[in-house]
């Protein structure tokens, strides 16, 4: 046996096996937001659409496992909290969010933690879990900020939450510096809607009365 060729192989095998998980992604996803923009009439149609687009997403993992690709794994996991927050199951949501997290790290990938984290803070967020959401919306960022080739509008992404946690906190101006800093972001990529959100927030604390808990804070 020629064990040069055995490893061949298996690294073929490993990468066809990517390649179909990615496919099989490509193809829930697209059945997901096709359902979500034209939504069926009844719920239990929506409830069976999501059903098959969770089993494509789990067998997707399934593959991503078998070939030792912890990105792609951490990446398909985070798209199945997704579908359990479509289905407003808000605590799977969370674990899976928490398990998209854990793969990342073990990836050494810190774009791919930082969007996981950036979402696991969205979930804890919308739980009322600020402070543990803050702390994800900071160590993504910190990510974005150190890997220094994350997309503008991934960037913007996870300052949005994050200005609107500050904002929620009464942290007038860092919310506003976070606005600003994201208006600027969505701006150079071209996403006018982005930058439309944030001037409109940007407005709204402009009559904000000063001495807010964070008037001494002059960033994140």
């Amino acid at each position: 046996m020629n064990p040069g060729r055995s490893m061949s192989r298996r690294s073929e095998s490993a990468e066809g096996g990517t390649e179909r998980a990615r496919a099989l992604v490509a193809r829930a996803w697209r059945a997901r937001r096709e359902a979500l923009e034209s939504p069926p009439t009844d719920d239990a149609t929506l409830v069976a659409v999501m059903s098959g687009v969770e089993a494509g997403l789990v067998r997707a993992c399934e593959m991503y496992e078998h070939a030792g690709a912890r990105s792609g794994l951490s990446a398909a996991l985070g798209k199945l909290g997704h579908v359990a927050l479509d289905l407003d199951d808000t605590d799977r949501a969370r674990a899976l969010f928490e398990e998209s997290v854990a793969v990342a790290r073990e990836a050494e990938d810190p774009l791919r933690l930082a969007h996981a984290v950036r979402h696991l803070g969205q979930v804890n967020h919308r739980l009322g879990r600020l402070e543990s959401a803050g702390t994800c919306y900071e160590e993504a960022l910190d990510l974005y900020d150190r890997a220094g080739t994350a997309h503008p509008v991934d960037h913007a992404n996870a300052l949005r939450p994050m200005a609107a946690l500050r904002e929620e906190l009464g942290d007038v101006r860092g919310a506003r510096l976070m606005w600003r800093w994201a208006a600027e972001l969505y701006g150079s990529a071209g996403v006018e809607e982005g930058v439309d959100e944030c001037e409109a927030r940007l407005s709204g604390l402009a009559q904000a009365e000063p001495g807010d808990r964070g008037a001494g804070e002059q960033g994140r």
